[in-house]
């Protein structure tokens, strides 16, 4: 069955499209992907039976394979490790399993730090428009799906309603100081490459995908989904 909705004995920090988040403790979070399904800014009436547990564990890989590279957020993604870690939550067990994360805490940054493969959605309009990418000017003659070589950094505002707004890596530079931008840069493309790398052995091609980071301890530290089918353009 699906789950539209979780409700855990923890104080509820957020609910968004998909996702509740809950305050464990100073420090922790738990993070739990509903079967809530959203496009377009609008969450459908018809969920998904196992979409969260599908985003979670997805996540899950993708973070444990990057951790040589890209220090993250996750605590546990097993319902038995959380349960042990936080035992308040054993007798919702069956609202964990798949769809849960333990997160440590961080102070998140502002922006979505989306890297673009191909010329696709939001950027394929805009330059179709204007020649453009967040104002930037982009070559001419492209076509739809085009394949950037190398890919571009396209970062975004986050909106906390309506859609994100594409911005300039110079935009993330003038909010964040340069050292912070050219590092979330750094490991977005990192991130994408081995995704894209990854994927493209298998038949799959990451269009584009955004990633989130936070700071902690005064290191960045990549949080939220990673390289999921509601983050990430596959073709």
């Amino acid at each position: 069955s699906a789950l539209v909705e979780s409700a855990l004995p923890l104080p509820l920090l957020r609910r968004g499209k998909v996702r509740e988040v809950y305050e464990v403790d100073a420090d922790r979070l738990l993070l739990v992907a509903s079967d809530r399904v959203s496009a377009f800014d609008v969450v459908m009436r018809e969920p998904v039976p196992w979409k969260g547990a599908v985003l979670t564990q997805i996540t899950a890989f993708w973070l444990r394979r990057l951790e040589p590279h890209v220090a993250h957020h996750m605590l546990a993604a097993d319902a038995d490790a959380i349960v042990a870690a936080v035992p308040a939550l054993a007798p919702h067990r069956a609202q964990l399993v798949g769809r849960a994360m333990l997160c440590r805490r961080t102070d998140v940054f502002p922006v979505e730090c989306v890297v673009r493969g191909y010329l696709s959605g939001s950027a394929w309009k805009e330059y179709r428009q204007t020649g453009t990418l967040a104002g930037e000017p982009l070559p001419a003659g492209l076509r739809e799906s085009d394949r950037f070589d190398p890919p571009r950094f396209s970062p975004a505002t986050k909106a906390e309603t309506g859609h994100d707004e594409n911005i300039t890596p110079a935009q993330v530079a003038a909010l964040l100081g340069r050292e912070t931008a050219d590092e979330l840069e750094r490991l977005s493309r990192l991130v994408y490459e081995r995704g894209r790398a990854w994927a493209a052995e298998r038949g799959i091609l990451v269009a584009d995908t955004k990633f989130e980071f936070g700071r902690r301890d005064g290191a960045i530290v990549l949080i939220d989904e990673v390289l999921t089918p509601d983050s990430s353009r596959f073709w």
